[in-house]
Formats: C-alpha cells, structure tokens, sequence
C-alpha cells in the first residue's frame, strides 16, 4: 500500500473527510478476501432458483467484492457504503451498489442472505448500532463474514511485553506514533478473539467459526512465522470470524 499524509481530521465531519479521501486505503488484502469466500460460498451451497442476497457492507472501491464475486456466481452482490467516492468507484466492479449509513441501512427488514463485513468494524465510532442494524437486515439463519485485525497478534503480545504500541492501533489520525509503520487508516476499535466472538454473541448472533488470517505488512523475513501463527486465531495476524443470525 501506498503510505499517505492525509488531512488533518478535528471534527466528526473532518473523520468521514478522511474516509472520503481516495488515498486512505479502503479493501483487504486479496488472499483473505478469497478466503471469507470460500468459507461463505460452502455455507450458502449452490444458487437455487431465487439467487441469494449477499451486502458487502463498506465496500469502499468494490475491489473484495469483485474478488470474491467468481466464488459466489449465481447470487446477488451488492455493495453499500456511505462515501458517495468509493461507490463511484465500485460501479466499475459491481453491478449493484446501494448508498446508506450503517446506523441506518437503507434496506428491508430480513432481506439480506448474508453480509461480508471486511475490515470495517475497527473504524467504527458506533459499532453496537451498526452489528444491530446487519442483524436486523438478514433473514433469520442468515450469515456475516466479518474480518478485522487481532490485537493480541503474536507480534503484539511481545511488543507490549516491551512497551511498544500494538500494530494496527492508532493514537492519532494525523500520524503514527510509539509502534512500527506509517500508514494512518483510522482504527478506532480493535478486538481480541474472545472480545469479538463476546461482542457478535451478544448483538444476537451465533458464532459458527474464527479462523486466522496473515497479515501483508509483515516484514516479508516474518511472513513464514506470520503465515504458522494462523493455525492458532489466538495468535494470527486477522481475524475471519463466521457467524449466523439466530
């Protein structure tokens, strides 16, 4: 990824300016990407005559969508995200794209088969609100795929061990400081295995499966460490969590 200085945000307006701002990097990485497909396309079973309804909730440039599209052929996905930027974007990789609020989704009670919610949740001022409303749009059985960083990643674990701030968290919008990197993209939550699996539980889902993910920031002389510590979710870079509504 490209590192980037973006604006210096000091107001609730000025944050959804930092999202809006194209630099700011808005998809995971490829690989996990194919992976939460895989896992989603297995749990959906093949296209019956009525296609099912899959979201991709935030987004951004539609380029996970895309990727995981040729794993889900025969159902719908569309795109939502409130940054009237990326969903331009992403009409050149989706044909379906719905703008809307994730306190508010603009979409029918129990119309959703399943959500892809990739990296999204860690920027949340308002998580609570926004698991209720995903909740609220699936149909009852229906499936979320939700990845996000691990704070307790092996890496982080020895860092705190010597004081140093966890990687994937952030102080500041206007900068990096007290941990590796440089890249700002506005982490403001961040989640342990059992935080999460807790966190999802109590908004009314049923956690059928968390898996372990690399991390393409790694130093590439770490990747093979990286890439083991995933046998483990405790210890793994991502986290792919798999739930279903009850």
């Amino acid at each position: 990824m490209t590192t980037t200085t973006p604006r210096h945000p000091t107001t609730h307006d000025d944050l959804r300016d930092f999202y809006e701002n194209p630099t700011v990097p808005v998809a995971s990485g490829p690989s996990r990407t194919l992976r939460q497909a895989r896992i989603l396309a297995t749990a959906l079973g093949p296209p019956t005559e009525q296609p099912r309804t899959v979201l991709d909730i935030g987004c951004g440039d539609g380029t996970a969508a895309a990727t995981a599209a040729p794993l889900l052929t025969g159902h719908r996905v569309i795109g939502v995200d409130w940054s009237q930027d990326a969903l331009t974007r992403a009409r050149t990789n989706l044909p379906y794209t719905v703008r809307g609020e994730l306190t508010a989704l603009p979409l029918r009670t129990a119309s959703a088969d399943a959500v892809l919610f990739s990296e999204v949740i860690e920027h949340l001022v308002d998580p609570d609100t926004a698991l209720a409303e995903i909740h609220r749009v699936l149909r009852p059985g229906g499936h979320l795929m939700l990845s996000t960083p691990n704070l307790a990643a092996w890496y982080n674990r020895a860092l705190l061990l010597a004081g140093v701030q966890p990687v994937f968290s952030e102080v500041s919008l206007r900068a990096i400081h007290g941990r590796p990197g440089k890249e700002v993209v506005g982490h403001l939550r961040l989640y342990t295995p059992r935080a999460l699996r807790e966190f999802v539980t109590a908004a009314g889902f049923e956690v059928v499966g968390l898996k372990g993910a690399p991390f393409h920031g790694v130093p590439r002389p770490l990747r093979p460490l990286d890439r083991l510590a995933c046998v483990r979710p405790q210890l793994a870079s991502i986290l792919l969590l798999h739930a279903r509504k009850t």
